[in-house]
């Protein structure tokens, strides 16, 4: 393993930032969306050391209906330090409303087998 730890910090205006700490020197990074390479960038904090910003510009390729997945790899490794997901479409909303259904289901049958429960020990 690597050794460092990639902790995000915001989404703001279509940048991710990020905290890679554990750094020493200057690490080969890889970040990737739809297994093609992003561009990012990495500055010192000056009042962490052994610490660095990440900061990566989504590209509008981003932007997809469904699951979208940009991962922070070390290069060196091949291990992967942090990742950011997006989710959008109407594909979506289907998806959130099927689970939604099912939850309210088991949720009745629990309600249900609890009652019976409570009346048979009564």
């Amino acid at each position: 393993m690597s050794g460092m730890t990639l902790t995000t910090t915001r989404l703001r205006a279509g940048v991710w930032e990020a905290v890679l700490e554990g750094v020493r020197g200057q690490p080969a990074l890889e970040v990737t969306l739809l297994e093609a390479p992003v561009g990012f960038t990495l500055t010192e904090l000056p009042d962490r050391p052994g610490a660095l910003a990440l900061r990566v510009p989504l590209p509008v390729e981003a932007l997809l209906e469904g699951v979208q997945t940009v991962l922070v790899r070390d290069a060196v490794s091949g291990a992967t330090l942090g990742h950011l997901s997006i989710i959008a479409g109407a594909a979506l909303e289907e998806d959130l409303r099927a689970e939604i259904d099912l939850l309210r289901a088991e949720l009745d049958m629990l309600k249900r087998a609890f009652r019976r429960h409570c009346l048979e020990t009564a």
